[in-house]
């Protein structure tokens, strides 16, 4: 251990090692004044006026900046900050200034920051803010590093105009155009004062008008928050109101993030944050938990910027981060309609603040409904304004199986996105088993490319790929989809306890057309579509009675014999010329029955005229042949058969006076179904071969 004696003998010995630094350091300086002067005096007398006049000027010069009034530097400093902020600042009040301080400080009374150079031709008032006064205490030490540090900043009353207009220019931006949309940072205070705040903010770009006011003060006031910001107004025509509130900006640091909370109400949209400035007073670094309501997604593009799918309402939950000019929303978790939904996205804006989307979501259980909202098929989506679709007026486009809900090009254009979502199970009506939803949207400067498209049945999967042109004035639109291996009779009712059809389907569209909207589209569209059922089985009496007018009774009858007979192939190819299906080859072939098939599909009216006539290839006593009419609506299809063959032949057999009806000796022969399929596969359908698709359908009963 050291003893006292010890510790006092050591700081003894440095007291008196300093001592003695200073004895020596007093005597170098003793002598120095002297030595200083007596090389004055050795100086030629013009040369000992000149140094008297530069100290005399140093010293005038220092005493003049001692003073507070600096009103005679106001258009310098008007110039410089002009330049910082590349648009006019005038200061028409008084300048003050302490500059020999540890912590200088200076107080500018009216300050006014005027509008960027186009802001005359967009008619703007000619200031973006005025200021009663701006008091500001910075640093001395800091400076010398190159770093800024201000303990105190308060602005009384300033009023502030900003002002967005249709192409996205902002008077807000400072930049000098070649880094726009960076983010607001502001050097470290320590205490941030503003006093009876107002900001009005009018978007074109956004169709936002909002008027409010904000204060941020040293203690909170009455209703417990120091800072707040509050106002209202509307977006797209509806009421817009926000407030943002948090703790004093006392004593802030850098290193401690500062939490705020902010509730955003735009017409039947609600967004609520509770978020974190991680880094105070750099607005590029933002941290929060969000959750977003509302009536339809695509309401969220006058906030964000995104163009968002339509949807039915939804309410979404998620973690979201700001990096400089990338946005992170991670923890997707939430529900849209009737489906779960998860996963992440991010959004970058560093590419000239163009957004671009990004990311993966999915569902647990898709409620199938929800995908029509994505192209307007739903009355979820009724439009908020003209510019979102329009409303269909004539009864016949309110029953419209293809939706008329239009496309907002300038939209799609503004963005960019890469998002991929699949659903793990589908929850639809038994007519239509779906297992699985798979979508890919990529999107490019106004290339829109839905790949994949892939909907997963219990068997057989549809697939394919869409595009969307919309870089050009007028929008162009591909489509080509195809079907493989679907089990007909998963679609098709039990009639007795069994199915009367069973089989495999293919089929494939491929079209082109233009137009901002489903109904638009395929009103113009030039194409193909076919449909092919290399095999199968069909109940005889189904067979039996193609082509034949019977009564209700009769069939209800008929229906319950369980023979079966096979389908030897069907076939039915439409060639599509603006927006009508024509019928090029439309056979269905069974082992009693062989049934041709002609007309129409107009896609514009949606109204059918198809015509199907069938001939047994045996003798049939009970046989009258009559086509099998196919018209009305495509939403609500209307069968019937055509009368007049039916009454030739029954005049026929009233005049021989017999029970027996009339019987044609014309029989039906064998469709050339390889050859069929040949041209079909020529075509580029997918055709199941027979074998695979017996092994899906169970043989016949009897024939």
């Amino acid at each position: 251990m050291i003893s006292k004696a010890d510790i006092g003998r050591r700081i003894a010995d440095i007291e008196g090692r300093v001592l003695d630094g200073l004895r020596r350091a007093w005597a170098w300086l003793k002598p120095l004044p002297r030595a200083i002067w007596r090389r004055i005096r050795a100086l030629p007398r013009w040369g000992q006026g000149l140094l008297a006049a530069i100290v005399l000027i140093i010293g005038a010069v220092l005493i003049f900046l001692a003073q507070p009034n600096w009103n005679w530097a106001r258009p310098l400093v008007s110039s410089i900050a002009a330049g910082k902020l590349h648009r006019p600042v005038a200061i028409d009040g008084n300048l003050r200034v302490h500059l020999f301080s540890l912590t200088p400080s200076a107080t500018v009374g009216g300050l006014k920051i005027g509008q960027p150079d186009w802001g005359a031709k967009a008619g703007l008032k000619p200031y973006l803010a005025e200021v009663d006064s701006v008091a500001v205490t910075a640093e001395l030490m800091p400076v010398f590093i190159g770093r800024i540090v201000l303990p105190r900043l308060e602005v009384d009353r300033p009023n502030v105009t900003l002002f967005q207009d249709k192409d996205g220019r902002a008077n807000w931006d400072f930049s000098d155009g070649t880094n726009k949309g960076k983010p607001t940072k502001l050097p470290p205070i320590r205490n941030f004062i503003i006093t009876d705040g107002h900001l009005t903010l009018t978007s074109l770009q956004r169709k936002l008008t909002f008027t409010g006011t904000v204060n941020a003060h040293e203690t909170a006031d009455a209703g417990g928050q120091a800072f707040a910001l509050t106002g209202d107004g509307s977006l797209n025509n509806r009421r817009f109101d926000l407030s943002a509130t948090g703790g004093p900006l006392l004593n802030v640091r850098t290193s401690v993030p500062y939490p705020f909370d902010m509730a955003v109400r735009a017409g039947d949209t609600r967004i609520t944050a509770k978020g974190r400035v991680l880094h105070p007073f750099n607005l590029g670094e933002l941290a929060g938990a969000v959750t977003v309501s509302g009536r339809d997604m695509a309401d969220l593009y006058y906030l964000t910027g995104l163009s968002l799918p339509n949807t039915p309402a939804y309410k979404i939950a998620a973690n979201v981060t700001r990096n400089d000019r990338i946005y992170n929303i991670a923890g997707i978790n939430g529900r849209v309609g009737g489906s779960d939904l998860e996963g992440a996205l991010k959004v970058d804006t560093s590419r000239n603040n163009r957004p671009y989307l990004t990311g993966d979501l999915r569902s647990r259980l898709l409620d199938f409904k929800d995908l029509g909202s994505l192209f307007g098929a739903t009355a979820a989506n009724a439009p908020q304004g003209a510019e979102i679709s329009a409303t269909p007026t004539a009864p016949t486009a309110a029953r419209r199986l293809l939706p008329d809900a239009t496309l907002d090009i300038e939209r799609i254009r503004g963005m960019d996105a890469k998002v991929r979502y699949k659903a793990l199970s589908v929850k639809a009506s038994p007519k239509l088993p779906l297992r699985e939803v798979s979508l890919g949207v990529d999107l490019d400067h106004g290339l829109l490319v839905l790949d994949p498209v892939e909907f997963s049945f219990p068997q057989g999967r549809l697939q394919g790929t869409a595009r969307i042109n919309a870089r050009n004035a007028v929008q162009q639109n591909s489509l080509d989809m195809r079907l493989t291996g679907l089990a007909v009779q998963d679609f098709v009712p039990a009639i007795g306890g069994s199915k009367p059809l069973e089989g495999i389907l293919d089929a494939r569209v491929k079209a082109t057309g233009t137009g901002n909207s489903v109904h638009k589209a395929a009103a113009n569209a030039n194409g193909q579509l076919t449909l092919v059922m290399p095999s199968g089985t069909i109940r005889q009496s189904f067979a039996e009675l193609m082509g034949v007018n019977a009564t209700k009774g009769l069939f209800q009858l008929l229906t319950k014999d369980p023979h079966e007979t096979d389908i030897r192939c069907g076939v039915a190819d439409f060639q599509i010329r603006n927006g009508v299906m024509q019928t090029n080859n439309a056979v269905f072939d069974t082992g009693v029955t062989r049934v041709n098939g002609s007309g129409t599909i107009n896609l514009n009216d949606e109204h059918l005229k198809l015509v199907f006539k069938g001939k047994p290839k045996k003798f049939r006593l009970t046989r009258v042949n009559v086509p099998i009419v196919v018209g009305g609506h495509l939403s609500a299809p209307k069968f019937g058969v055509d009368p007049g063959p039916a009454a030739v032949q029954g005049g026929l057999a009233l005049a021989l006076n017999t029970l027996l009806p009339f019987v044609g000796i014309d029989y039906a022969k064998n469709a050339n179904c390889a050859g069929l399929m040949a041209d079909i596969q020529a075509k580029g359908t997918p055709t199941t071969t027979k074998a695979a698709a017996k092994k899906a359908v169970p043989p016949p009963v009897q024939k």
